[in-house]
């Protein structure tokens, strides 16, 4: 954030793992005048929005952006703020605190626009590696990606141009499988990564990984799944006619493919379409739904339900 100070490194919280304190510190950014962004999320139960509001005035606070949920399924309060207060963090939390015991609330803190510290695993596809890297340096992603790592070399000269360092790590064996996801734990650790970024990265991920990373490790894939599977799924669907191409972003669990959904997109076509130019349109999808779904969750933007989500667009 221009003007920001940051005196330790940032930390986020996994939106899909239990909580073991209330109040979550992340870097501590000072500002002329802060802007911050909070989310809340608690059992439904009446009194919430008004008690928050009373802790934004308290504080002295100016709510820019609000948005609120109340899931009839789960029976769970969200709610995502932005304020501007010239209070500092601490004083924030210590307006927040009454409210957090008095609701049992799961409550997060943030600098507006910070941006996340992220991980982007590949293989040989370039095309969402390379829609990150550009939205990432044209200011339109809030992400900074330290490292790019895949499996293959392939991608290497494409993160080069970026100037974003690049490992590459054979996978093929399970005891290369495990050396490769014993390494992004390191990097997760050495780096403070936050999220972790499967950008078209076609190994399974091991159920070990998914819990370790657990509400912070988003995937991406077409539209074609569980229907066509394998490594022709434009062939296979130029081949029966398909009238529509899309794409997935969706958390990784140990459940192949079927996460919480963050985000998906789809585009009509037809029979005059060939299967390079179905692959071109499905590439295009990808990469625009992966984009949004970082994007929302780096803002977050993005809460768990049980097993769907809540976007706070």
């Amino acid at each position: 954030m221009p003007g920001a100070e940051r005196d330790g490194p940032a930390t986020r919280y996994p939106i899909g793992v239990p909580w073991t304190g209330k109040t979550r510190k992340r870097s501590r950014v000072t500002t002329p005048h802060n802007h911050w962004v909070l989310t809340f999320v608690c059992a439904d139960q009446p009194g919430i929005v008004h008690a928050v509001s009373g802790a934004v005035v308290a504080s002295g606070g100016n709510i820019t952006e609000s948005q609120q949920f109340s899931s009839a399924d789960t029976g769970r309060f969200f709610m995502r703020l932005q304020v501007e207060t010239p209070a500092t963090r601490a004083e924030l939390e210590a307006a927040f605190a009454p409210v957090v015991e008095r609701y049992d609330l799961d409550f997060r803190l943030d600098v507006v626009g910070r941006p996340l510290r992220t991980l982007v695993l590949v293989s040989t596809a370039a095309h969402c590696l390379n829609d990150m890297l550009f939205r990432q340096r044209a200011g339109q992603l809030p992400v900074e990606i330290p490292l790019v790592m895949s499996n293959h070399g392939v991608l290497r000269d494409l993160a080069g141009f970026y100037d974003v360092p690049f490992e590459a790590h054979p996978v093929t064996d399970p005891a290369s499988k495990a050396a490769f996801e014993d390494r992004v734990m390191r990097v997760v650790e050495e780096h403070d990564i936050e999220l972790v970024v499967l950008a078209r990265y076609m190994q399974i991920i091991s159920p070990e990984l998914c819990e370790r990373l657990a509400g912070r490790l988003i995937n991406i894939h077409h539209s074609f799944l569980p229907g066509f599977k394998g490594a022709n799924p434009y062939k296979q669907a130029h081949a029966r006619g398909v009238k529509l191409i899309g794409a997935t972003a969706h958390f990784v669990t140990s459940d192949l493919d079927e996460g919480p959904i963050i985000e998906q997109n789809v585009v009509r076509v037809d029979h005059t379409r060939t299967p390079a130019e179905l692959v071109s349109i499905g590439q295009d999808e990808e990469s625009r739904t992966l984009s949004t779904a970082v994007k929302w969750f780096a803002e977050d933007r993005v809460l768990l339900d049980g097993a769907r989500t809540i976007i706070f667009r």
